[in-house]
């Protein structure tokens, strides 16, 4: 850490170069062409000292009121998303802001215990987090350089804030102007790049609510060049009057249509864009039943697949007509559409939903994706749900296992060989796994467990994107979508040397974590599509046999839950799958359970009873009351609002009731 006075030395003395003295300062690191033009403004243009204590200036209850006032819409629609987001990045130790332009934190989305450390630095909503006020920062930099950044812990301008890692991106409205910034500042520098594509995708769904909200009264129009596009967060999206003149448009509509800003295309009417009219388009749409139509560019063979939707306003008058006229409504669910032949993920997880969710919105992005969870939680199944939401739904999905396969054996299986390459080998040669995957993609089950020497080479192909097989001299061109899977700590076995760190960073574009069965909120469901998929006639649970199957831990997770209930289903000669039918281990543990609690309680009243008589007997040791205290002191904090403290503490509802439990709090 250099002092402030040694900087400007070195910026002296090196003629001004700033970029010279942060990499001095970051070690090995090279500072970003950004960083080092933010440092310039701080120490040329607002004279900062780095080594300032100084917080940020923070709004008065009054002013800030005013400006969460005037940007309640903006607010409105990014409350919903930062949530969301936070969720997904499932990291207590990190918080999702949004700023107006000037650089005014207006919502925060954080756990109690990291906004309560980050408070003292005035990183709290009210706080003015602009360059000129905070120095280099990723909220204040993204401001000024009106692009997507992130700012690593030393590249921050004040010393005080070197801890922290930021991932921000601009929020532009309706007109194409900056409305603020969306970020997510960490103490994690692995979670870097995993967060900056997560908010630039959560930026976007920003954009198009703040579209949609202030152009409540327009047609809608959604198209893009691939019609699986149409209804997804890559889509072009425009806001038509009835007249059918432009009035907004988003990122990717401008992108699709060759224009660079909303100046460029705001004001001119849609059949200077399309050869249709937007009666016509919306006329087509209807006819379809709002799938897209294919449409042209004006004047071009540029050809789109569209849909268009009268105003939502004109809609809610529609269903307020229905209403008074008494017209029955038709009950609309919606649910994730499948294909067919794919198995089915969720039941109704909350956790396992937004997972998917969040998979599903990357997957087609070329973004490498992680799968963490236990054995036996479904990893494969998930894989294969992923590849079939993806646009690649119609090529192969080749799934390896890393860990089944000898060590011996893995590089002629993922790589393939060529005819003649070893004693035993075909002699018509073997395309491998990788290639097998062309146009589709790949899934490496337990990577984990991949030798070293492998990793490197396939580290190589996902850089250079070709495979040259064993035995050959020719490397062949490859295209593939990358899914990887480990129920083993990945960021440990890199500490251990088992990982290589490089290909971690590679593989981890995206994490996502499948919790374990015995946390999921929808077994009872799970239990009765497995039952529906191993049994010939339908069958019914009996009451102990569904508490029994409810209240086991379930160390394999789906897999021994599977097999379980396969072999139950077989032995089923009735209607009714009881007791009987499970395996004697699980009867007798469920037993035992019984035993246990009703043992504890019949204790528990005999010692309330005697509570004025004798001393109570200690029943926690020192970490679990501790742990107790603090869990009161949330609940308190909270009301006893369970939902909004499991928020808090980053866990399901299931887990904290399992630790209330476990520490003796009654809900």
């Amino acid at each position: 850490m250099q002092s402030s006075q040694f900087i400007e030395e070195c910026v002296e003395e090196r003629g001004g170069r700033v970029d010279d003295v942060l990499r001095q300062r970051l070690g090995r690191f090279e500072p970003s062409a950004p960083v080092v033009r933010s440092w310039t403004r701080c120490l040329q243009e607002y004279g900062l000292d780095p080594d300032a204590c100084k917080p940020p200036p923070v709004l008065t209850s009054a002013e800030l009121a005013v400006r969460r006032d005037r940007q309640s819409d903006l607010i409105g629609c990014a409350k919903l998303e930062m949530t969301t987001l936070y969720q997904q990045l499932g990291d207590a130790d990190l918080a999702v802001v949004l700023t107006d332009a000037d650089g005014v934190i207006l919502h925060l989305v954080s756990s109690t215990e990291f906004a309560d450390q980050v408070e003292d630095w005035g990183f709290c909503v009210g706080a003015v987090w602009s360059e000129r006020e905070a120095g280099t920062n990723g909220m204040g930099t993204c401001l000024a350089e009106g692009e997507a950044i992130a700012v690593r812990q030393h590249e921050h301008f004040f010393s005080r804030y070197t801890a922290l890692t930021c991932s921000a991106a601009p929020v532009f409205d309706e007109r194409g102007k900056l409305a603020g910034v969306l970020d997510v500042t960490s103490r994690s520098q692995l979670l870097q790049q995993h967060s900056l594509v997560l908010v630039g995708m959560s930026r976007q769904m920003i954009e198009n609510r703040l579209l949609d909200a202030r152009h409540a009264q327009a047609h809608m129009v959604h198209f893009h060049s691939r019609p699986e596009f149409v209804n997804t967060l890559h889509a072009g999206k425009l806001t038509i009057a009835d007249n059918g003149m432009v009035l907004g448009a988003n990122r990717s509509a401008l992108f699709q249509l060759g224009f660079s800003t909303l100046a460029e295309v705001a004001g001119k009417s849609i059949t200077d864009l399309f050869n249709a009219s937007l009666s016509d388009i919306v006329a087509r749409s209807v006819r379809s039943s709002f799938h897209p139509v294919a449409i042209y560019r004006a004047h071009a063979s540029n050809r789109f697949f569209v849909v268009a939707q009268e105003p939502r306003s004109q809609a809610a008058a529609a269903v307020k007509s229905a209403a008074r006229n008494r017209v029955p409504a038709t009950p609309v669910t919606i649910e994730r559409v499948r294909r067919p032949g794919v198995p089915r993920v969720e039941f109704g997880d909350t956790q396992l939903a937004g997972q998917l969710s969040l998979g599903e919105r990357v997957i087609d992005r070329g973004i490498a994706v992680l799968v963490q969870g236990e054995t036996g939680s479904g990893k494969e199944v998930f894989a294969n749900a992923l590849h079939a939401a993806s646009a690649r739904h119609r090529g192969p999905f080749v799934a390896v296992n890393c860990a089944s396969l000898p060590e011996h054996l893995i590089e002629s299986e993922l790589f393939g060989y060529r005819a003649g390459a070893f004693t035993g080998a075909q002699r018509e040669g073997r395309r491998g796994k990788i290639l097998q995957a062309d146009g589709g993609t790949l899934f490496l089950d337990e990577i984990g467990d991949m030798p070293l020497a492998l990793q490197a080479r396939l580290l190589r192909v996902l850089e250079e994107r070709e495979v040259t097989p064993l035995g050959s001299e020719t490397a062949i061109k490859v295209d593939f979508q990358l899914v990887s899977a480990s129920h083993r700590d990945l960021v440990e076995c890199v500490a251990n040397g088992q990982f290589r760190e490089d290909l971690y960073y590679r593989l981890n574009g995206v994490a996502l974590h499948l919790p374990p069965l015995r946390d999921r909120e929808d077994k009872l469901a799970l239990i009765h599509h497995l039952l529906e998929q191993d049994s010939d006639t339908p069958l019914s649970l009996s009451t102990d046999a569904r508490q029994i199957l409810l209240d086991c831990p379930w160390p394999g997770n789906v897999r021994q839950l599977r097999n379980v209930l396969r072999t139950a289903a077989a032995l089923c000669d009735g209607p009714e799958l009881t007791c009987a039918h499970l395996p004697p281990h699980l009867v007798r543990n469920a037993g035992r359970q019984i035993r246990e609690a009703g043992a504890n309680v019949a204790a528990q009243i005999t010692a309330e009873a005697s509570e004025d008589t004798a001393p109570a007997a200690p029943t926690l040791n020192a970490i679990l009351q501790a742990e107790r205290e603090a869990l009161l002191t949330l609940l308190e904090k909270h009301h006893w609002n369970v939902s909004q403290v499991a928020l808090a503490l980053g866990v399901t509802r299931n887990t904290l009731y399992r630790k209330m439990r476990r520490v003796h709090i009654k809900p």
